[in-house]
């Protein structure tokens, strides 16, 4: 296994588009995303055009693109985006026999990194569907710390649905 996390390049958008409109019913339900809100494919391809013309500290959303061998498994995204204060972090694998492999908690840590240190975060959220039990595991092993669980829509391709929600806090330098 050689995992690596990275900034996800603009022609590789195909890969978060993809995955949502190619997700079975079932999949989407337990993340908690309605069909109905998916963006049409060019639609949702322009949109990440005009993210990836912003200047890192004006984006709405960043990418990350999880590796394994070189080839894409899985990515991350932060949304909801206060440069310098906090942001919110969704995760996904992107096929199903790439699950459960153990590659998701490290794809986290580093993603948290990445995120911490390009968003000059001191705060970062995560908020998966309550009953999704993948993520809800995840969270704590890559240091995340449960907050509480409430009823929301998360976001805009999500439905009204109970989420647990994590944060994690940026370490504390150590004085010299």
């Amino acid at each position: 296994m050689s995992l690596m996390v990275r900034e996800m390049a603009e022609s590789e958008v195909g890969l978060v588009i993809d995955y949502f409109h190619a997700s079975p019913p079932e999949h989407l339900e337990l993340i908690g995303v309605d069909p109905v809100r998916l963006p049409k494919r060019e639609a949702w391809r322009a949109y990440y055009e005009q993210v990836f013309q912003q200047p890192l500290e004006r984006r709405e959303t960043l990418l990350l693109t999880w590796l394994d061998d070189e080839r894409p498994f899985g990515f991350s995204s932060a949304d909801k985006i206060v440069f310098g204060q906090r942001a919110h972090m969704h995760l996904h694998v992107t096929l199903p026999d790439d699950r459960r492999r153990g590659l998701g908690v490290e794809a986290v840590r580093r993603s948290v990194e990445l995120y911490f240190a390009q968003l000059r975060l001191k705060r970062l959220f995560c908020e998966p569907h309550a009953f999704n039990p993948t993520p809800n595991r995840t969270l704590p092993s890559a240091g995340f710390r449960y907050l509480n669980t409430h009823v929301t829509v998360p976001g805009p391709l999500n439905f009204r649905q109970p989420v647990a929600r994590w944060v994690i806090t940026r370490p504390r330098k150590l004085d010299s």
